[in-house]
């Protein structure tokens, strides 16, 4: 009968207490609801087609967007927040903003105003967490007065006499907001990947009758798919993306070389046939959008296949010189469906340059001298691929002998096939009576 007197009415001692754990629970619980998000930072990256602010937060938030001019301005509330940190200065390389300036609001939300270069098209988003950062806000400013013909010119590829150079470009995974893996002593993946890319452009711009193009240069992130078509663009003849493994062992070490996986080229070849209306993209030269279901698919098999292939016999050759700077992860060519190896017409390979996971190999990483290395090596695979397989119409082509080198597994009618020549045209200029070749056999290639 605890509670209550006997006659039913309830004691007064129990009813206080009870109106004072209300009480306390009421102040408790209070906070929870009450509580602002807090916006604990905020980054600028700057990368050649448009800003990226990211605000750190502390939880999930609602905000708006909207454009002010005469001057030309982009306020940002960011619903029930307050700032904590420091707001950045807008850098004078900045091309969209002048300056950053916040305010608390008297509802309570957070105004954050960009003064402006010029009028801007704005993009916004949430992310959850991953490893690197909490809960983010990202906002994306694209100029407006950037066209998108200009955007998408491609570069000019004549040199002398009227004869191209070979084109190379190189990807540093990875960039700004995403900075890859990260190694024991707090290296980060986009940063290494970035300045080996670097040396390996510098190396090609050496080398006559080739062209490096740089997909990132600098510390700033950009889509995947944004790689690809930059190197489309470009009118590369070969895309080469760099990055470093991780893996929770440190133990593990070495470089890898990974092509395009036949599921990754069917997945691409369904979504190139299903935009192929709404593209004015040509694929090996040829344009999809007004061939039929069949010949559209037909024709796209055929320069992934060529591709695929291209793309296998670069990424063994670079493969082979890694191996001789040290242990790789793998011995062989690796397949997979990375997005940025998906191109139909340009031959790609992923090189991951060692596990910066690895103490170690982490060490290297940071090395000049060990990144120079590794930038050499890939010229060599590079190299030695344009010397067999310079594409008609480059100043490599017109230079270089054509020889071939007799691996495992070829025949002589695939090797016909590779260099575009005839069967019987390549008998004759190696003076073989019938097809039968052996490993290590050196073939003359006639020229198309």
């Amino acid at each position: 009968m605890s509670g209550k007197s006997r006659n039913g009415i309830e004691d007064g001692s129990d009813k206080l207490m009870r109106i004072t754990a209300a009480f306390m629970l009421l102040f408790v619980s209070l906070p929870l609801f009450a509580r602002s998000v807090e916006v604990n930072n905020l980054r600028v990256w700057s990368a050649p087609d448009h800003v990226r602010l990211v605000f750190d937060t502390s939880a999930p938030v609602d905000h708006s967007l909207f454009s002010l001019k005469s001057p030309d301005r982009l306020v940002i509330d960011i619903e029930d927040a307050r700032f904590t940190g420091r707001l950045p200065a807008a850098k004078d390389g900045n091309p969209v903003v002048r300056r950053l300036r916040s305010a608390a609001r008297e509802n309570g939300d957070l105004r954050v105003v960009l003064d402006l270069k010029g009028r801007v098209k704005p993009k916004s988003f949430v992310l959850k967490p991953n490893r690197q950062y909490g809960h983010r806000l990202v906002v994306d400013l694209y100029p407006r007065k950037a066209s998108a013909s200009k955007a998408t010119k491609p570069v000019k590829r004549v040199a002398a006499k009227g004869l191209r150079d070979v084109i190379i470009a190189i990807d540093a995974g990875h960039g700004g907001e995403d900075p890859g893996a990260r190694g024991q002593g707090r290296t980060y993946e986009k940063t290494v990947v970035l300045a080996i890319a670097r040396k390996l452009a510098k190396l090609i711009k050496k080398e006559p009758g080739m062209r490096s193009v740089l997909i990132r240069r600098g510390d700033y992130y950009l889509g995947l798919r944004k790689r690809m078509q930059l190197a489309r663009q470009k009118r590369a003849d070969l895309f080469i993306s760099i990055h470093a493994d991780a893996f929770h062992d440190p133990r593990v070490r070495g470089s890898s070389v990974f092509t395009l996986s036949s599921r990754g080229a069917s997945s691409e070849a369904a979504r190139w046939l299903a935009e192929r209306e709404n593209s004015a993209d040509l694929v090996g030269g040829v344009k999809l959008e007004d061939k039929d279901d069949l010949l559209a698919s037909v024709l796209l098999d055929l320069s992934q296949t060529a591709t695929r292939e291209a793309s296998h016999q670069v990424a063994r050759k670079v493969l082979g010189q890694l191996k001789r700077m040290g242990k790789t992860h793998k011995q062989e060519v690796q397949q997979a469906g990375f997005m940025v190896l998906k191109s139909p017409d340009i031959p790609s390979i992923l090189v991951e340059v060692a596990f910066i996971t690895n103490p170690s190999e982490e060490k290297k990483l940071k090395d000049t001298r060990h990144q120079q290395k590794m930038a050499k090596a890939m010229l060599r695979g590079i190299k030695s691929y344009f010397e067999q397989m310079a594409p008609p119409g480059t100043l490599i082509a017109s230079r270089a002998p054509r020889k071939h080198i007799i691996s495992r597994g070829e025949t002589l009618g695939r090797i016909a096939q590779q260099y575009q020549v005839s069967l019987n045209k390549l008998r004759s200029v190696n003076k073989l009576s019938g097809d039968r070749i052996r490993i290590g056999q050196v073939l003359r290639i006639p020229k198309t």
